[in-house]
């Protein structure tokens, strides 16, 4: 498990909302990168989307410990799923800018990760990130472009 940091310039980032249903975004930079954004209410039907998917960003909510758990269940379900045992994951501790947020050690121990990362066939990543202010998005974008296998 590795953590990314170190910032770059990337501009303003875009307005934030929660995801609702399905977005789909190109994002080209060395190459281009296909994101397909899944909404926590779409869990039921997310697997209908792992085909040809090399690299999975799910996001936590640091500010919310209350949903925690049922993150957990859902990283486990993902990390499970036979066509993403060769996906890099990249696990994102988002709103790291809210006064209430939980520190990436506590939700490290929360979600149990060393014993998630010890029994996953895939290579885990984390990060801390803002994605109303930007902060830790361009240790994401350099993630992706390695598609996983490098490291920052």
């Amino acid at each position: 498990m590795s953590s990314l940091d170190g910032e770059g310039e990337l501009g303003d980032p875009p307005p934030t909302r929660p995801t609702v249903g399905t977005n789909l975004t190109d994002i080209v930079a060395q190459r281009k990168i296909t994101i397909r954004e899944l909404g926590g209410c779409m869990a039921p039907i997310w697997s209908s989307y792992y085909g040809n998917c090399q690299s999975l960003l799910f996001v936590v909510d640091a500010s919310n410990p209350a949903q925690l758990s049922a993150s957990c269940v859902q990283l486990l379900g993902l990390l499970a799923a036979e066509q993403l045992a060769g996906a890099s994951v990249l696990i994102l501790f988002n709103k790291i800018d809210l006064p209430c947020y939980m520190s990436i050690e506590e939700m490290k121990s929360l979600l149990r990760l060393p014993d998630i990362v010890a029994h996953a066939t895939q290579n885990i990543s984390t990060a801390e990130i803002s994605a109303r202010e930007g902060t830790g998005l361009s240790g994401v974008l350099r993630w992706l472009q390695g598609s996983g296998r490098t490291q920052p």
